[in-house]
């Protein structure tokens, strides 16, 4: 019988600690998103310039027709989400491989976050609070199904 001799761990190897392992759900994610968005955008491309009249057609009686419809409002919202959380994904990535001093991974990571929370939570606002009607807009200008005051 030969005896199995086991050797010791390599110093680049890692014992696994108990616990989610959030690079691998965040690797998933970012498969995973980047269908979703593959499929998002280019329907978003699709409706908005090769159904519609193109580029010329896109003002804003365009965005306020679209907005009007939960539909659109919903998939717009979906996007945002999934592209800025993805894009800070990668940047948080990038990071990571990149920046050596703990307190400058530390400082651009949370500057990464910040941003992202702020653009989602600005973004999903102008989306859901969007009003063609408002008062704001002058009387002359105002699109053909709102009320005149």
């Amino acid at each position: 019988m030969s005896a199995i001799i086991e050797s010791p761990r390599s110093p680049q190897t890692r014992s696994r600690k108990g616990g989610v392992n959030w690079e691998k759900w965040g690797w998933l994610y970012m498969r995973a998103s980047g269908v979703l968005l593959l499929i998002l955008i280019f329907g978003h491309l699709f409706v908005n310039l090769v159904l519609g009249q193109g580029i010329k057609g896109i003002d804003f009686a365009f965005v306020a027709g679209k907005y009007a419809s939960p539909f659109w409002q919903v998939w717009d919202v979906v996007m945002l989400w999934l592209a800025m959380i993805h894009g800070s994904n990668g940047m948080r990535t990038i990071v990571n491989d990149y920046a050596n001093n703990r307190t400058v991974r530390r400082i651009l990571l949370a500057a990464i976050f910040v941003a992202c929370v702020v653009l989602i939570v600005l973004g999903t606002l102008v989306v859901f609070t969007f009003d063609p009607c408002s008062t704001l807009i002058p009387a002359d200008q105002a699109l053909s199904f709102c009320p005149v005051p």
